[in-house]
């Protein structure tokens, strides 16, 4: 007896669905497989980073970064230091000066994998404990603060400036290269000249000069103006 083969029939709508289901898995497999590789990458160092070791405010700190981060960036983004403000980015503000190896920085224009081996030291790390630094103890005393957004720039920048005076450094106000001031003789001009490089529109210059000059032992004016105001002469008569 001759058996006949059955041919299963296929209705329209299955084939459709077959179809449409062959159809999905091509499109989506090549989806899911990218999702997979985005994964992996995400799980894995960015290779165009490297390890950096900065001591910042006496620590070692190793960062993975990018050669074109800058100081800046490292110590606000990825170590939480805020203190330094990022005003200008552009080297012309001086808010975001700290200090390295006991020299003022403007820190968004320095490159944050040029700093090993360097001793970093932030508005974050100037006092002792509870110990406000001498500087920070007179910007206190003499109104020197500002809206606090360029005060950190300020008084990092003016901890540096007593350090220079003691290393005989000259500034372009200095009448002798061969004879720079010390201390005790610092003049207001010399002050106002060594921090003209940081700017803020609050304009408390002045409690930021009598406060350096607290500091280094001097009598400051004081923080009362003396107003002079000559009557017009016609209304003397």
């Amino acid at each position: 007896m001759e058996h006949k083969k059955r041919v299963k029939k296929t209705s329209q709508p299955d084939f459709l669905g077959q179809a449409l289901t062959a159809a999905g898995t091509a499109i989506a497999a090549p989806s899911l497989l990218n999702q997979a590789t985005i994964t992996k990458d995400a799980s894995q160092s960015n290779p165009g980073e490297m390890s950096v070791k900065l001591t910042v405010n006496g620590e070692q700190q190793t960062l993975d970064l990018e050669p074109r981060v800058t100081l800046l960036d490292a110590l606000r983004d990825r170590l939480g230091l805020v203190g330094s403000k990022k005003g200008c980015d552009h080297g012309q503000c001086g808010a975001c000066t700290v200090l390295i190896d006991g020299e003022r920085v403007y820190s968004c224009l320095a490159l944050a994998v040029m700093q090993e081996d360097k001793a970093i030291v932030t508005i974050e790390g100037l006092a002792k404990g509870d110990t406000l630094h001498p500087v920070q103890a007179a910007f206190i005393d003499n109104d020197g603060f500002q809206c606090g957004y360029c005060t950190p720039g300020q008084i990092c920048a003016s901890v540096a400036l007593l350090d220079e005076i003691k290393r005989g450094c000259a500034s372009v106000v200095t009448p002798d290269l061969a004879c720079p001031p010390q201390l005790a003789e610092l003049s207001e001009a010399e002050i106002k000249e060594r921090l003209s490089g940081n700017l803020c529109r609050c304009s408390a210059y002045n409690g930021i000069v009598a406060a350096i000059q607290e500091v280094i032992g001097q009598k400051p004016p004081s923080p009362a103006a003396a107003v002079m105001v000559n009557e017009p002469q016609e209304m003397l008569t």
